[in-house]
Formats: structure tokens, C-alpha cells, sequence
């Protein structure tokens, strides 16, 4: 079998570095260098790329009180900081899922993300890999399940969406098996596609089609349509088969809503589980009975997430119902949570909550709209420099060091 290091080993040029290495792209790079968090980051993604596009990663679900909720959820959390505990000398480092990472964060699954920046997903592989992070990649990214191991390197995780067409998921995953993937993680949390209103109101929506409103918002953006007619539209290289009657790649992103398995249950994951022989972490959680289940079946880790607010509005904030499922897990499997990171101190904070690690969307995917790989790895600095900064002024010298007694409220 050839591994993912060794693909990674035989890699020379590729379409990410060219990307990189054009002016606009070296212009894009010197601004990030000018951001401090990651709300400058998203600032600079607003306003390079046209507003249909930003929506579409930005938004979420009808009203979008999740979306606001996950963000509110980890304000809520206040800390209790420890004196004179010694704090000159750092040690982020941690296991994620059985394995040494230098940090307490894995980059999540974010689809689409080509139609940011020309090979986006690339960018923020090779972002992960250098951070020494997990990555994961999404069924409908803009690169191949190939083309990241060859690539990008670093640990790589898949993340799998349940298509009706039971055998194009296993083939996919099979894909992922063979070229050494560590990890699998399936959505559980998409029986049907949420309804998401800013996409209707820019005209990006099923089926897509062109229209007066949305060539005129790309127009607006000359940079982002040059970059575009320069590279090429974005293909959705792993789905490209699901809908073959489609014209084009915006055609297969807004019909594929339509291919989602809901009838897809417990069995269903079970024979999952059994013909994948590594690591698999089931996304999508925010029952403590559903978890329960899932470590009793022999899942190996959860991700508490409501799809950052993308589906279900309404539903819980994913930090809210993290601390129900650490109790109901009982240590039997790892627990991570996504939705709503977007400071270093928000590791601490669901660290302390019972976390072993927490999961980047929009972060990462905000820097790499904004300047490709250099805005991807600039996200990740900051929030590196931030958890750095936030563990030595709560007093603690390792991740191991982060627990409850620096809650000022357990929470439930």
C-alpha cells in the first residue's frame, strides 16, 4: 500500500504553490500579515469574495440562532485563572484520537471551498500539516481523496456524507482506505439539507443557474472572477460521478442535496464501522444517549456539532451539550466539538468541559478565502499564539493541566 508519507515524499510542484506564487496571491499574503484574530481574517474574506460566495461559507440555517449560539456558547464560559503556578514555558502538545498532535485543534470538513481561493483545500491541508494538526477532508472538497495525500501529507482524516447511493459512499471510502488515510469520520447530522436563506436570497441556490443578480455580484469581485477565469472553475473531484446529467461543478454542488441517504441508521453504521479498519469518529452528536450507543458499538471518537448551525436551527449549541456526552461516554471513546471556535482560549474552555481536542471550519477556511495556504496557516498561528497566551495567564503549563477547577461554572 503506498502511504500517505510517501506520496507526500514524491511530491515536486503543484497547482496550490503556483497558486501562491502569482502577485495577487504574494498581495493577499502581506495583508494577513496585518490581521489579529480571526474576525480580520473573515473581514478580508468578505470583502474579496463576491457576496453570494461568502455567503454560502459564512451563513447558516433560516434565522441562524445556532449559528449565533455556538459563538455565545463559548462567551458564556468564564475561567477561573491559577497564581503563581510558573507558566514561562509552554507545552501544547496532545493526543487526538490515540495520536501525538502539537496542538489541541484538527481542521474540520468544509466543502466547496475552491470557489474561495483556486485549491483551497490544498492550502489548508498543507496549513494543518505544517501546524502538525490532523485535517480532515470533505466528501465534496475541490480536491481529490489522491491529490491531499499527494499533496498536502500530515495526518489525514476523511469525513464521509451518506449518499443513497450506498456503494459511491464505500467506494470513496474505500479510496481513502487504500492511500492510508488514518481516520474516518461520517456526518450523521444530514439526513436532508438545511434550509439556508442567504443562498436563496443570492440566487445560489438548487439548481443553480445564472442569473442577473449573481453575475452581477461576481462581477463585483474582479479579483476573485480573475483568479477564477485563471485557475478554472472548481471541480467537486470526489462527487463528480454522483450526478452525471449535471453541466457543470455549481450544478452537482446544488443538486447533491437531493443524493442524501435518510434512511441511513444504526445498521447502517455498524457495517461502516466493520469494513473500515482503522479509526472512525461518527460527527454530527448532541445526545448523550446517542454517544453512549456509539461507544458501546466501538466508535472510536464523537464530534459534538450541529453542522455549525447549517442544518437544524435551533438546535443546541455544540459546546452546551458537550458536557452530557463526556459523562455518558465515561473516557470509552475520544470527544471533540466544533462550532463557534474562533479564540485559543476556546480550546481551554472546552478542554475543561470534558474536550480532547476542538475542530476549525470557518477559522481556517475565512484565511485560506483571504490569501490561500498563507491565510489558512495565518489562522492557525493565531490561534496558536492565543491558547499559548490563554493557558499561561489561567495558570496552567500543559493540556493535561486543563481541567474543571478552572471552570467558574461547571455547566450541566
Amino acid at each position: 500500500m503506498t502511504t500517505v508519507g510517501e506520496l507526500h515524499d514524491a511530491t515536486g510542484d503543484s497547482p496550490a504553490s503556483a497558486a501562491s506564487s502569482c502577485p495577487a496571491s504574494r498581495r493577499a499574503a502581506a495583508r494577513i500579515l496585518r490581521t489579529w484574530n480571526i474576525e480580520d481574517l473573515r473581514r478580508l474574506a468578505k470583502k474579496r469574495l463576491p457576496r453570494g460566495i461568502f455567503d454560502f461559507f459564512d451563513g447558516a440555517a433560516e434565522d441562524e440562532i445556532t449559528l449565533r449560539d455556538n459563538r455565545a456558547a463559548f462567551e458564556r464560559v468564564r475561567l477561573v485563572p491559577k497564581a503563581l503556578t510558573g507558566v514561562e514555558h509552554i507545552d501544547t502538545r496532545t493526543n487526538i484520537l490515540g495520536a501525538r498532535s502539537k496542538l489541541p485543534i484538527a481542521v474540520g470538513p468544509t466543502g466547496g471551498i475552491g470557489f474561495g481561493w483556486p485549491y483551497a483545500d490544498v492550502g489548508i491541508a498543507r496549513a494543518a500539516a505544517a501546524a502538525g494538526i490532523p485535517y480532515t477532508l470533505s466528501t465534496m472538497a475541490t480536491a481529490s481523496i489522491e491529490r491531499i495525500a499527494r499533496e498536502a501529507g500530515g495526518r489525514l482524516w476523511f469525513q464521509a456524507y451518506i449518499f443513497r447511493q450506498r456503494e459511491m459512499t464505500m467506494g470513496l471510502i474505500e479510496r481513502a482506505r487504500q492511500i492510508g488515510y488514518e481516520a474516518l469520520m461520517v456526518t450523521v447530522d444530514v439526513p436532508v439539507g438545511g434550509k439556508r436563506e442567504r443562498d436563496f436570497r443570492n440566487d445560489f441556490a438548487i439548481r443553480f443557474r445564472f442569473t442577473p443578480r449573481n453575475v452581477l455580484d461576481f462581477a463585483s469581485r474582479p479579483a476573485w472572477a480573475l483568479a477564477i477565469l485563471r485557475h478554472g472553475m472548481p471541480v467537486l473531484e470526489n462527487v463528480a460521478g454522483l450526478a452525471p446529467e449535471a453541466k457543470s461543478t455549481a450544478e452537482i454542488a446544488s443538486s447533491v442535496g437531493q443524493f442524501w441517504d435518510a434512511d441511513f441508521d444504526w445498521d447502517g453504521l455498524k457495517e461502516m464501522r466493520d469494513r473500515w479498519p482503522r479509526k472512525v469518529l461518527v460527527k454530527g452528536i448532541l445526545r448523550a444517549d446517542d454517544a453512549e450507543r456509539l461507544a458501546a458499538m466501538g466508535i472510536d471518537a464523537v464530534v459534538v456539532s450541529n453542522h455549525g448551525g447549517r442544518q437544524l436551527d435551533g438546535a443546541v449549541a455544540a459546546l452546551d451539550a458537550l458536557p452530557a456526552i463526556v459523562r455518558a461516554v465515561k473516557g470509552r471513546m475520544s470527544v471533540l466539538v466544533d462550532g463557534g471556535v474562533r479564540r485559543g482560549v476556546d480550546a481551554v474552555k472546552a478542554i475543561a468541559l470534558g474536550a480532547e481536542a476542538v475542530m476549525l471550519g470557518r477559522a481556517t477556511l475565512y484565511g485560506a478565502c483571504a490569501a490561500g495556504e498563507a491565510g489558512a496557516a495565518r489562522a492557525v498561528e493565531i490561534l496558536r499564539d492565543e491558547l499559548v497566551r490563554a493557558m499561561q495567564l489561567s495558570g496552567v503549563r500543559t493540556v493535561g493541566e486543563i481541567g474543571a477547577d478552572l471552570l467558574a461554572s461547571r455547566g450541566s
